[in-house]
């Protein structure tokens, strides 16, 4: 176990208590032991010095790819725990779209293994849903799950067949775990590489429609109030979609969904130029989506901000357009674009920002965290919200630098990322 540990004095902004006050966080054991006011360190702890800081939750990033196995040349599993953690993550769920595919429990195993050999940020697998991520066959779900897995996706391909996934949602029941899905119709977005729209006429791109991912938006959510199921719908980008997430929780559908800081800060006009940093899937959508998404973190609609992290090699973004596969990089970005566009410009307060980034995601997967209440785990991340820094790509923990938010100014970063009681990230304040 690591040695005690007090955070002495900061703004503590814990959403599942609905604290935001001055206190102490008092971390022993890998867990939290006590929060309060002049808590006295225990024999040989470490003190944290966090006035002027913001003391929150752990923040936890429900979709990340983190390549390994079979894409090292992208990222590690290492690489992108030490990204997430100077992030201010204190935890992530890796996405099953490996080389094999994450869809058995030695799989599962791998990533926990290398996840604890990191030293950094936690790593929770996603197991897929089907075997190689075909969408023929279920994989074993169970298994899986006996070995680790929190959730199962097969994110990176959307479940086409209806009836393979209403039999996911029935079957994931049994283990108390989510269904993620990328909500896309592949007869309908067909060979598109942007958004269909003026924008993509004015390229001579192929456009993906909104229907594609409001069809198997609308299909998810009735599936789910089918089976009773927990459906969790990844990078929600389309205005419909929002409204019919909002119209199926007040139905009682057991949904949570995410958006991603690209989908709540850029449009399809970023595409201009043929910027391959710009591409995504699903695609940067018009100003009307990106209002709506906006609006749907803002009130809840949306319950998880996540960075759908996707690291490529620069000379496979070094394509045209339409060859260059699809994802940026965004461990290292979110929690400043968060602090800076959303929080800083009003469009949700701080402690909004940290339900969407910590307890949204750890009440989604039933994860450890979320909240600083006594016994909880110590995952603890500490921010300065003056501190004013410049996106450098070059600077990056993550082996790769895919970001359209290169050069960009923002304010607000983590200085301290605490898993279990230990410091796996410390920011150079000098």
């Amino acid at each position: 176990m690591s040695r005690p540990l007090l955070i002495r004095g900061g703004r503590v902004v814990d959403p599942s208590q609905s604290v935001d006050d001055l206190r102490d966080v008092l971390v022993v054991d890998g867990v939290v032991a006590q929060i309060g006011n002049g808590i006295d360190p225990p024999e040989g702890a470490r003190e944290i010095d966090a006035r002027g800081l913001v003391v929150t939750p752990g923040l936890i990033d429900v979709h990340v790819h983190l390549r390994e196995p079979g894409g090292e040349h992208r990222e590690t599993i290492a690489t992108g725990a030490k990204a997430a953690a100077a992030g201010g993550f204190t935890a992530v769920c890796a996405m099953p779209n490996t080389d094999p595919v994450v869809d058995d429990p030695a799989g599962v195993g791998f990533v926990i293994a290398q996840g604890a050999a990191a030293g950094a940020a936690r790593v929770y697998p996603l197991g897929a849903i089907s075997v190689g991520q075909e969408g023929k066959q279920l994989a074993a779900i169970g298994e899986m799950f006996e070995a680790g897995a929190v959730g199962i996706t097969d994110d990176g391909n959307p479940v086409m067949d209806s009836g393979l996934m209403r039999r996911a949602l029935d079957y994931a029941q049994a283990f108390g775990i989510p269904v993620a899905d990328h909500p896309e119709d592949l007869g309908l977005s067909g060979a598109g590489v942007m958004n269909e729209g003026v924008v993509a006429t004015r390229l001579g791109l192929h456009g993906k429609p909104n229907a594609s991912e409001d069809v198997h938006i609308v299909r998810d959510l009735m599936l789910a109030d089918l089976t009773g199921g927990r459906i969790h719908l990844q990078h929600v980008s389309t205005a419909y979609g929002v409204e019919a997430i909002r119209r199926a929780k007040t139905r009682g559908v057991r949904v949570t969904a995410e958006a991603t800081p690209h989908h709540l800060l850029l449009t399809e006009e970023r595409v201009e130029g043929f910027d391959t940093d710009a591409k995504m899937n699903p695609p940067l959508r018009a100003s009307v989506d990106r209002e709506a998404v906006r609006e749907g973190l803002a009130d809840g609609t949306l319950d998880v901000f996540a960075s759908d992290h996707a690291p490529h090699h620069y000379d496979e973004k070094e394509q045209a357009f339409a060859d260059a596969p699809n994802g940026i990089v965004g461990l290292e970005t979110a929690l400043g674009l968060g602090l800076t566009y959303l929080v800083g410009e009003g469009l949700i307060d701080l402690a909004t920002l940290i339900q969407r980034m910590s307890v949204g995601p750890a009440e989604a997967f039933g994860l450890p965290g979320g909240t600083l209440v006594p016994g909880s785990a110590g995952d603890v991340t500490i921010i300065n919200l003056d501190e004013a820094w410049t996106v450098d790509r070059d600077g990056f923990l993550s082996k790769s630098r895919n970001t359209p938010f290169h050069g960009w100014d923002l304010k607000g970063r983590a200085c301290y990322t605490i898993v279990g009681g230990a410091v796996v990230w410390e920011a150079d304040r000098s």
